[in-house]
């Protein structure tokens, strides 16, 4: 079972983490280690928490990288310590040859090909009409036939 997340929840207030961090280690448990494979673009926020729950979890890690320039110029200094960690800890990383918002929307596409299951960390809001946000993805995996898991522990909330 491979399971993947794309969320863009990355503001997350600080009370919600552990409260996602729970659910989705809930989540996981009822997985065979041996057979559960992540997939995840490491974001700052549930990309990664939910990366650490696979890990804790016993499975494997796949990492895509929404573009070649992505740690460079995306990821913030209090994230880069965490974003390092799981990508040496991945199985597999694939790097998406795009440096613009495609770069989003391939990512959510490898996600979603690659998963059998889509768990998702959000709140349950419309799309933003951007594209390659959570909501979009939910929608994209649902119009595939990927079944979703939505993951909003009572309490959560995101940064204003």
């Amino acid at each position: 079972m491979s399971s993947s997340i794309r969320s863009l929840h990355m503001d997350l207030t600080d009370g919600t983490v552990p409260l996602v961090r729970g659910e989705l280690d809930r989540a996981l448990a009822v997985y065979e280690p041996s057979g559960l494979i992540g997939v995840s673009c490491i974001a700052q926020g549930s990309d990664s928490l939910f990366a650490d729950a696979v890990l804790a979890a016993g499975g494997r890690l796949v990492v895509v990288i929404p573009s070649r320039d992505y740690r460079q110029a995306k990821v913030k200094p209090d994230h880069a310590e965490t974003f390092d960690r799981l990508l040496d800890a991945a199985d597999e990383a694939l790097v998406m040859p795009h440096a613009n918002r495609q770069a989003y929307e391939a990512a959510n596409a490898v996600l979603l090909e690659r998963a059998d299951r889509l768990v998702a960390v959000w709140n349950m809001q419309p799309p933003t009409g951007k594209g390659g946000g959570t909501a979009d993805v939910v929608h994209e995996a649902r119009a595939a036939g990927v079944p979703v898991d939505v993951v909003w522990p009572d309490g959560a909330s995101r940064r204003a």
